[in-house]
């Protein structure tokens, strides 16, 4: 699998110049629908290394390249390659802010990276290198354009940033209201039953913590299948840990 993931990530062919940024952001919009299958993740990666070739400013295609990385470190990798795309990703996301400041994709996805970069250093190492603050300043930037976005994306990025602080940092009362927010406004959002099932399960709230689990493992996946195929592996895990505490 990490074999084949850093295949994905690292070969890119060459390709015909493409006739337009436009052209190559749609192929890639198309591709993100079946994101969680390797030959789509490397023919959108392929598109993207042309593209940014073509056209290394482009806005939409500087997003779109944050937002693959940050999928890939997301998934099931290992640190070194968590680090490396999430890194990756973030600078993708960066340029993206330079081509248009007031959008809110470039700063979404420098603090969606930049949870996942934190993730494969280490929550501590990550807090020591001053990372929280930048977190949060783009992340709040994103929420201020459009707190709506991605189904309420920032808010349940917040909801997580509580819960992944280390004592005495960490705030399961605030992660609670940021996630339940998140499933008032987008009840198919499973991504948001997942987290907000693991921070009742973390504070002790063990039953609720099966009603919102049992949310993400038994909701559609029409609003987002390759992201609900994703957290419904995830949430069997949490499932049997639940379990565990309710016997």
């Amino acid at each position: 699998m990490r074999l084949l993931l850093l295949a994905v990530v690292l070969a890119a062919p060459a390709f015909a110049q493409p006739a337009s940024a436009a052209d190559v952001a749609t192929r890639l919009d198309e591709l993100w629908k079946s994101r969680d299958e390797a030959a789509s993740l490397k023919t959108a990666d392929e598109a993207l290394t042309e593209g940014l070739k073509a056209f290394p400013d482009d806005f939409e295609l500087l997003w779109r390249a944050a937002r693959a990385r940050w999928w890939i470190a997301d998934g099931p990798v290992d640190e070194k390659l968590r680090k490396q795309v999430a890194k990756e990703g973030w600078t993708f996301a960066e340029r993206a802010v330079k081509a248009k400041p007031d959008a809110i994709q470039g700063h979404y996805y420098i603090a969606l990276n930049i949870g996942a970069y934190s993730q494969a250093v280490g929550i501590l190492k990550a807090l020591g290198e001053g990372l929280e603050g930048k977190f949060n300043d783009e992340l709040e930037k994103a929420r201020k354009i459009d707190a709506t976005y991605d189904r309420s994306g920032p808010v349940n990025a917040k909801g997580r940033y509580y819960w992944e602080l280390p004592w005495p940092k960490r705030d399961l009362g605030k992660s609670r209201t940021e996630l339940k927010a998140v499933t008032a406004a987008h009840p198919e959002h499973l991504r948001s039953w997942l987290y907000l099932a693991e921070t009742e399960l973390k504070d002790g709230n063990a039953k609720e913590a099966k009603t919102c689990i049992d949310k993400a493992l038994q909701g559609g996946d029409a609003y987002d299948p390759p992201e609900a195929r994703r957290v419904k592996r995830w949430a069997k895990t949490v499932s049997e840990a639940i379990d565990k505490e309710l016997k």
